[in-house]
């Protein structure tokens, strides 16, 4: 087998997975361009949804950075999104509720039987000869499963009582629509903008150690050992990771690890260059300010924004697993504005110090809640 553990670092390929996922894509809204890449890790758990045209108005980018397995980050790239369109806030245009409702959804979905067939589908559990999920002998009854394709509702099988995924995965999505810009995140992906070529934090990492998360993990009964909480998740918020929200008193944002996203809203301008999605595979490399510098000085010879992300990539793999940074999974996606017209009023709706609270010098951001 063409691995090797490395103490404290996980399972390691004795070479580095090179090859890429990536695409681009645009409208007459924007242009994007992402890459993804497994690197020196022994499996792929990073997921990345990218959906230009989620309505006529709106366009949706999310990364999903895996942990434990890749079915929850796999869960959320395939239903992270449809859930955003389907609440009913989104149709009265309060994206933001619907936004959250969509992230604490995920975990409803993945209990109970059909979570649990769901989850050993994208898992890949299927027995190649009888088409089988492993495991599973039972079979649901197939009357009406096509007409309700979201009626998650209580199934009856050998996993009705499936309390969900111990696995477990980050969330970092941002949700344009019109000159609006909504970043959510649980997690430590990461969003960043790039206004007049100075780099914000439109998320913050959720570490354990940060004193909001410390409050919330000590009140529902956890612990920060090494800063990770209980000793195992170095994540304060996460979308499954079931084990750490057992507490029955509590309510799902007050548990030792939430699904709860920060919620952040900016109102774009001319001042936009573009934002950048990432998981901490890059951010491990690269600090906010350095990932947009190297976008810069890219853009001014290379227009395919998926070479630009595959450019990144390389540059922040690590030559050997020595270290543990630029050994992780990567994943990037790039999303460039088309400038909103040459109204300059815009320009005056939000100066820089006013995005979100952020310090443009501070890599810790604390994005107002």
């Amino acid at each position: 087998m063409n691995w090797h553990i490395q103490e404290g670092m996980g399972i390691y390929l004795s070479t580095p997975k090179t090859e890429k996922f990536s695409e681009d894509g645009e409208n007459g809204r924007l242009r994007y361009g992402l890459s993804s890449m497994q690197g020196w890790r022994a499996t792929m758990e990073d997921a990345h949804a990218a959906y230009p045209d989620l309505d006529g108005t709106t366009s949706f980018f999310g990364v999903y950075d895996g942990h434990g397995g890749k079915v929850v980050a796999k869960f959320c790239a395939k239903y992270l999104h449809q859930q955003v369109l389907k609440h009913e806030a989104y149709a009265s245009g309060d994206i933001s509720t619907s936004v959250q409702k969509a992230f604490f959804r995920m975990d409803e979905m993945m209990r109970g039987q059909r979570g649990w067939r769901e989850l050993a589908i994208l898992g890949d559990k299927i027995n190649k000869f009888t088409g089988m999920i492993e495991g599973l002998i039972w079979s649901p009854r197939s009357g009406d499963a096509n007409d309700h394709v979201d009626n998650w509702a209580f199934e009856e099988g050998p996993h009705s009582d499936f309390s969900g995924p111990t696995s477990g995965s980050t969330a970092c999505v941002a949700v344009i629509r019109n000159n609006q810009l909504l970043v959510a995140n649980a997690g430590d992906s990461r969003c960043v903008i790039s206004r007049k070529g100075q780099a914000y934090n439109l998320s913050r990492d959720h570490k354990p150690e940060l004193e909001a998360e410390r409050e919330r993990i000590l009140k529902a009964g956890g612990f920060i050992h090494a800063g990770r909480v209980n000793g195992s998740l170095n994540l304060a918020r996460a979308i499954g990771d079931m084990e750490f929200k057992q507490n029955k008193f509590l309510p799902a944002e007050k548990q030792i690890v939430t699904a709860s996203p920060d919620i952040n809203i900016v109102e774009l301008c001319d001042d936009d260059d573009f934002i950048v999605l990432a998981c901490d595979g890059i951010w491990d490399c690269m600090s906010s300010q350095q990932l947009v510098d190297f976008v810069h000085e890219q853009l001014n010879s290379e227009s395919k924004l998926s070479t630009v992300c595959e450019r990144v990539l390389d540059r922040c793999l690590a030559p050997s697993t020595a270290g543990g940074e630029g050994c992780d999974n990567m994943t990037m996606i790039l999303v460039q504005f088309n400038k909103p017209g040459e109204s300059k009023a815009s320009t005056e709706s939000s100066s820089p110090s006013e995005l979100a609270g952020v310090d443009p010098k501070s890599e810790e951001t604390e994005s107002k809640q």
